[in-house]
């Protein structure tokens, strides 16, 4: 049950790190999304620090390198 919760919370942060109208947006709501996701998943194995950076960098990457075409879900809410 934890792995699945750790591999769903990884997949959703993925998938809404692509918030955002460009690279920079996406680079930091990608970066929010994935540190909390982390976080969560790590609480589940005994990790909440090193599942935040990981999930922040992955979260903060996966925004960076897509494009606006290929995942968009809006603008974010701090715009």
């Amino acid at each position: 049950m934890k792995r699945f919760a750790l591999i769903a919370l990884t997949t959703l942060s993925l998938g809404l790190a692509a918030c955002g109208d460009n690279q920079m947006d996406r680079s930091l709501s990608g970066a929010g999304i994935g540190a909390g996701a982390g976080a969560v998943g790590g609480l589940l194995v005994g990790a909440p620090l090193e599942g935040a950076l990981l999930g922040g960098v992955l979260g903060g990457a996966t925004g960076a390198l897509t494009q606006r075409n290929q995942i968009d879900f809006g603008r974010p809410m701090w715009r």
